[in-house]
């Protein structure tokens, strides 16, 4: 149920280590005013329905569907959220999930950990975040990663995001860091719209003075959550595993724990640290994933940089009764929400099989189907 792409050694010491072994779920939660631009993301239909998606996940993650939202989950082109995906893991296996808020435009009624952020402006501006705002958020993730990975014996913390425009944001973090990811990310569409991308980090990285130091190149181009689980994944591999919950984003963000601890002489423990995500991404072929994940290690720099270790789970919609779920295969939303994660989890820690998990992902769009045509009716 796992395939492995890059760092094959690493990656199966890693499987190894934690198989049989229960981990805590975290999604850390953040908001760009890049994801409201028109035709930037397909997570939600229409920009104000995107202003609302990361709320809507957060309450759908940690209630599921018998909840009534303050947030409804947004409406899609084709397809269903992947919070459904990474809800039915989570509630069948009882996997403990934490909610931090990096910089939210709205705040959901959910228990959320607030971690003093704001949200980002557009990339476009070079000027996303204030500096200030980006070091406070820096140390809440290292506090945070220690604080979590102290609760855990033996086993690993999945860190998971949820922020629409994020694989833009990525690739402005990725091209401000040197690494040749241009025509490479992935998105929620089902052909990537690379040139729209593009021509916004062009617009923003020619706004920055170069060079600069990761947490600036954060605050110019960035979003909220990424210095957040760079700092958390620091900290918490100096402990306990680390599953970077995520295709494209969580590439992103382990470039960015490269850079951000040689800049500031933290320490980590590479080998600790994996990146999973689903096989819609890593095989996306609008996208080369793989090829990002080995850009990594070829930054023009050449000081030190290790290729992440790339994971993704094996889930197939192909046989699903639900075309929401079947819009998968055609390429529609992907990722989000920790979703690959999740099914790697389910597959250590219960040796959950395909059968299992579409199962009980569709009793979860069952369920939430179910709770739509209820709230109509009142």
């Amino acid at each position: 149920m796992i395939k492995i792409y890059t760092q094959i050694e690493q990656s199966e010491a890693w499987l190894g280590r934690y198989r049989g072994s229960s981990p805590v779920f975290a999604c850390i939660l953040g908001f760009t005013e890049t994801g409201l631009l028109p035709g930037i993301s397909a997570a939600g239909l229409t920009p104000e329905d995107r202003k609302y998606t990361a709320c809507a996940d957060a309450e759908f993650l940690y209630y599921g569907a018998e909840h009534q939202p303050e947030f409804a989950l947004p409406p899609l082109s084709a397809g269903a959220s992947p919070v459904l995906i990474s809800r039915a893991v989570v509630a069948a296996l009882n996997i403990p999930v934490y909610l931090f808020n990096a910089g939210l435009l709205n705040i959901p009624t959910v228990p959320m950990i607030d971690l003093g952020g704001s949200p980002a402006k557009c990339l476009s501006t070079g000027a996303a975040m204030e500096i200030a705002t980006v070091k406070h958020l820096l140390k809440q993730g290292l506090l945070w990663g220690s604080r979590l990975s102290a609760e855990i014996s033996n086993g690993y913390v999945i860190l998971s995001e949820c922020v629409v425009g994020g694989t833009t944001t990525a690739l402005a973090i990725l091209s401000g860091l040197g690494i040749d990811a241009a025509g490479k990310v992935n998105s929620s569409h089902p052909i990537c719209n690379h040139e729209q991308k593009w021509a916004l980090v062009q617009t923003g990285l020619k706004k920055i003075q170069n060079p600069i130091d990761p947490l600036q190149l954060v605050a110019a181009v960035g979003d909220p959550m990424q210095v957040v689980v760079a700092g958390m994944a620091i900290a918490a591999s100096r402990r306990c595993g680390v599953l970077l919950a995520g295709g494209t984003q969580m590439l992103a963000v382990y470039a960015l724990i490269q850079a951000i601890a040689q800049t500031y002489s933290l320490t980590w423990q590479p080998e600790a640290i994996v990146v999973g995500t689903t096989r819609w991404v890593a095989e996306d072929p609008t996208a080369a994933t793989v090829d990002l994940a080995l850009s990594l290690g070829k930054k023009t720099t050449n000081q030190g940089e290790t290729i992440p270790p790339l994971l993704a789970t094996k889930l197939s919609f192909a046989d699903s009764h639900y075309p929401q779920l079947q819009a998968y295969e055609q390429g529609f939303v992907k990722e989000g929400v920790g979703a690959g994660a999740a099914c790697i989890a389910a597959y250590l820690s219960h040796d959950w099989q395909q059968d299992q998990l579409l199962a009980a992902i569709e009793d979860q769009l069952q369920q939430f189907s179910y709770s739509q045509i209820m709230n109509r009716k009142q």
